[in-house]
């Protein structure tokens, strides 16, 4: 039984995870990528996100990843780490992102005895997680802690952030959703990427998309017009309170208050990336 507010842990992880997203969408990064070879999008964002794991094939991206397209990846993987070593991805990350933070939150807030708080609570978080059976958090749990407390702190909402994606990826497996039929259902929440954006990124095409959507309506998921079924509602929604329970550890190592001040402070940061534009605007539309 958790100690914790129900959904706390939820809360800081969604005001942390989006520091770490924004990298992806930084102009920042696709300048230090360019910069060591890598200038197709795709293979910046394999690149970026595997190269933690070493220079590893597309079958392990695949699996870690889980909803791209694996002929997507192959197209980029291995192939990617012949234009750059994956240690030198690795710092080419490590300076966009300080790009990133700086462009987005500026100066003041960098500097600030607030986000250095920030980095000491969201390290602290990170104490009580788990390598076992979280490929992707495990590889970046080995990677050294930046010195600066703002990439400190992007470090550590990374490593939460890949600590509950493993889980989730789990719980996916476990509800019986495919990557495409994962992404339809989280799509119909409301709160995943509009269907041309994963089109776009995660490799699939709209016949995909459609196959997928017929399988979960023949699962009384979805409906004819594309919305979750009561069924669906309570699919998602179980998704996500397992992913809860096997997320819980680090933010009950971090305590109540300790998670109640790490949110407010997130969401300030957060708050400030999103007014500066860290997000394309027709991203979820």
């Amino acid at each position: 039984m958790s100690t914790l507010p129900p959904r706390a842990g939820r809360r800081c992880h969604n005001a942390l995870n989006p520091i770490h997203s924004t990298l992806y969408f930084s102009p920042d990064l696709g300048k230090e990528l360019g910069g060591i070879g890598i200038d197709d999008p795709s293979a910046a964002y394999f690149a970026t996100r595997a190269a933690a794991l070493g220079a590893v094939g597309p079958g392990t991206v695949t699996a870690t990843f889980y909803n791209f397209n694996h002929e997507l990846v192959a197209r980029h993987v291995p192939a990617v780490w012949d234009i750059a070593s994956p240690e030198t991805v690795l710092a080419a990350r490590l300076r966009a992102a300080d790009a990133t933070l700086r462009r987005l939150l500026g100066e003041e807030i960098i500097a600030s005895g607030e986000m250095a708080e920030a980095a000491r609570l969201a390290l602290r978080a990170t104490e009580a997680c788990a390598r076992h059976a979280r490929p992707l958090y495990a590889a970046h749990a080995d990677l050294a802690v930046p010195e600066q407390p703002h990439l400190a702190y992007w470090h550590a909402a990374t490593l939460l952030r890949e600590h509950r994606g493993d889980a989730h990826l789990a719980v996916l497996l476990e509800a019986g959703l495919d990557p495409v039929e994962a992404l339809v259902s989280h799509t119909a929440t409301g709160k995943g990427m509009a269907p041309r954006w994963i089109l776009a990124t995660r490799g699939w095409r709209r016949t995909d998309w459609d196959d997928a959507s017929a399988r979960l309506r023949e699962r009384g998921l979805l409906t004819a017009e594309g919305g979750l079924t009561e069924a669906g509602i309570a699919l998602r929604a179980g998704i996500e309170e397992s992913t809860d329970r096997m997320d819980l550890a680090p933010y009950e190592h971090l305590g109540g208050a300790g998670v109640a001040r790490l949110t407010e402070l997130g969401r300030g940061f957060l708050g400030t990336a999103l007014a500066a534009g860290a997000f394309p605007t027709d991203a979820t539309s």
